[in-house]
């Protein structure tokens, strides 16, 4: 039956049999290149990831690992929260009032299909090629026409516009309104839309250090990857899927205690 629930349990071994069979594909894959060439690098077996993690460790081959985290955690989270606060102020204003809408929704709809990386070029011009800057640019105006965009319609369609009368006839403003009903009512989908931006977010963020820095996660891919270090190219790349799973999970957590009535 579509939708069928399965207990907690059986969704747990599900998952972790799905991820032991990546595993194991994996650990085959590599086996069967080192057979074919003992000194293969391109699959790493497991004395190779071990090798890669004491050189991360010990900060050996031009790497050091937390600059990289400090460098990359700080460019992602400020461009992220003024992605995020932008698209909050220009979303909910268009959601609220038709003529805000009717004069942003055109550039902003036109802006959302141009692909972000392809701006580089534009903004290299406008700030420069060195400091968190363009990094910081690149993320927000990269997640932001999508995020305004589902914030507006979040507000146009979760709302009703006999809440919205009853509100008036109460004698509530249109401030009052628009904080204490849209915002209330439109606050999880702002959560969860903001949650499925990250992905996109570090995508931005990567592929401006892999161009641009001189330290942060993308940097160190390209170095590492024109060595062929891949043991730690693979490693650096898990981080960064673990970094994004503990922020989804850290969001969600804020759209249960924030909006219990939401559901899952």
């Amino acid at each position: 039956m579509i939708r069928r629930p399965i207990s907690l349990q059986s969704r747990v071994l599900l998952g972790a049999a799905s991820v032991a069979v990546l595993l194991g594909v994996y650990a085959w894959m590599s086996h069967r290149a080192h057979v074919e060439n003992p000194r293969n690098k391109t699959l790493p077996n497991l004395s190779q990831f071990q090798e890669g993690w004491s050189r991360i460790a010990a900060g050996e081959g031009g790497i050091d690992f937390w600059a990289d985290v400090r460098a990359s955690a700080s460019r992602l989270a400020v461009g992220v929260g003024a992605g995020v606060l932008l698209a909050f102020v220009v979303g909910l204003a268009m959601g609220c009032f038709s003529s805000v809408d009717a004069v942003l929704m055109p550039p902003i709809s036109f802006f959302a299909k141009i692909p972000p990386t392809a701006m580089l070029a534009v903004y290299f011009v406008f700030f420069g090629v060195t400091g968190i800057k363009i990094f910081v640019a690149l993320i927000a105006f990269g997640i932001f026409p999508t995020l305004a965009q589902s914030i507006a319609q979040a507000a146009h369609k979760d709302v009703d516009e006999h809440t919205l009368y009853k509100s008036y006839t109460l004698g509530a403003s249109n401030f009052e309104v628009v904080w204490e009903v849209v915002l209330r009512q439109i606050l999880p989908r702002i959560i969860e839309n903001a949650r499925l931006q990250i992905g996109p977010a570090m995508v931005f963020l990567i592929a401006a250090e892999f161009a641009l820095a001189d330290q942060g996660f993308g940097y160190t891919l390209r170095m590492q990857s024109r060595l062929q270090n891949m043991n730690i190219v693979y490693t650096y790349l898990a981080l960064l899927g673990a970094t994004g799973l503990v922020i989804d999970w850290l969001l969600i957590l804020l759209r249960r205690k924030t909006c219990p009535w939401f559901g899952d």
